[in-house]
């Protein structure tokens, strides 16, 4: 259980992989959250387009949590 307060659920839009990083983009509604994570982080949870994930914002930062 993550302890920030700001969670949305979504549907991955996009995932652009980069050889360290990749930007995720979640789809919230009629917003779009853009997350810049590890790539590893993305391999790891199988991130993929059309995923259901929550993003978890806390103060500059979109988090990605895959149920």
């Amino acid at each position: 259980m993550l302890s920030a307060r700001n969670q949305f659920k979504g549907i991955v839009k996009s995932v652009k992989l980069g050889n360290v990083m990749a930007e995720v983009i979640v789809a919230v509604g009629d917003l779009e959250f853009v997350s810049a994570i590890t790539r590893g982080s993305v391999d790891q949870m199988g991130i993929k387009v059309g995923d259901e994930v929550i993003a978890v914002v806390k103060s500059t930062e979109v988090m990605i949590q895959k149920n």
